[in-house]
């Protein structure tokens, strides 16, 4: 039997499931969080959250399920999955922050365009 089909006491659970929320929140850059995620996921953990992040982003973005799917190498059921999951807060959140990063790197680049004329 592996760990995580061992059932917790619900408020033990809570208790886990906050320090390790906090432990995420409290990394300070981006090489902090890819440390901390690099050393506690194995690899393949990584690939399946990062796939996941990466499937909610582009169905946002209206790509199709075959683009997904040939590109990130998952089903359509894997797609059906994530998009039931696409208005959940904690995925708005994430998209949220996507694009907001993306919008500063688009800004970012026109300034420096601006400042070398």
């Amino acid at each position: 039997m592996r760990i995580s089909e061992r059932k917790l006491n619900p408020s033990l659970k809570k208790q886990l499931v906050g320090v390790f929320a906090q432990v995420v929140a409290d990394t300070k850059t981006l090489q902090e969080a890819e440390s901390f995620l690099t050393s506690f996921f194995n690899d393949a953990e990584m690939e399946t959250y990062s796939k996941r992040l990466a499937v909610s982003y582009w169905l946002k973005k209206k790509r199709s399920y075959e683009n997904i799917k040939e590109n990130l190498k998952v089903s359509s059921a894997t797609i059906a999955t994530i998009q039931s999951l696409t208005e959940k807060p904690g995925i708005r959140l994430a998209m949220k922050k996507i694009e907001a990063e993306e919008w500063a790197n688009q800004w970012a680049e026109k300034i420096k365009k601006f400042i070398k004329k």
